[in-house]
């Protein structure tokens, strides 16, 4: 069986992403010790915050080199909320920011207002899914239902990146991936029989690439 690492770099809600993990009953680890990261054969990045103090985080801790170098191995990579901006290449919130330059584009705010109609921001609540693009990540969904809390989006440089997108005052990119990376806006832990789909796709995912 492989080894899925959450990385534990402080701001991510790592309770809920494990118990979803130990429902399915992956093999996984806890840790921002690199030393045990890289024994992982898959990572999932969390993250509740700010995407600045985020990156501050990891480039200190050399977390941010850590994930491209893993990356650039070839093993697989899932952001959740925060974790899949930061999987881009800058962020506008509470000023300029480097992201890890996983997959091309930009996270600005969500707009509240457009052609005179008014949104709230946060984007808070279950919102449906448009599917775009295949992936293994998505596979054997075709539709359904997330929970999203976030008040900045990815402006996907890359359309082909998007596997899937929800509409709100924007289309928000929901689902993203290229290549070994993944990202999903909501947090599917919480968001039902969609979300936990996802995170098993996923889990076999890494399981195949370990074969």
């Amino acid at each position: 069986m492989s080894m899925i690492a959450i990385i534990d770099y402080g701001m991510g809600n790592l309770y809920s992403v494990s118990k979803a993990l130990e429902r399915m009953n992956a093999e996984y680890m806890m840790t921002s010790d690199q030393e045990e990261l890289a024994k992982a054969d898959g990572y999932i990045l969390p993250g509740v915050g700010s995407f600045k103090d985020a990156m501050e985080i990891l480039n200190e801790t050399g977390l941010t080199q850590f994930v491209q170098k893993v990356v650039s191995e070839g093993k697989p990579l899932l952001g959740i909320c925060l974790g899949m901006q930061l999987l881009f290449d800058e962020s506008i919130e509470n000023g300029e920011a480097k992201g890890l330059s996983l997959l091309p584009g930009r996270v600005i705010r969500i707009p509240d207002s457009v052609n005179g109609e008014s949104f709230k921001v946060p984007h808070m609540g279950w919102n449906d899914l448009a599917i775009r693009n295949e992936s293994p990540l998505l596979a054997g969904i075709s539709s359904g239902y997330a929970y999203f809390v976030h008040s900045y989006f990815v402006d996907a440089a890359d359309e082909d990146t998007l596997l899937a997108t929800a509409s709100y005052s924007v289309e928000v990119p929901a689902v993203v991936g290229r290549g070994n990376v993944y990202g999903t806006q909501f947090h599917p832990e919480k968001s039902s029989e969609l979300g936990l789909a996802i995170l098993e796709n996923y889990i076999n995912l890494v399981e195949g690439e370990k074969r």
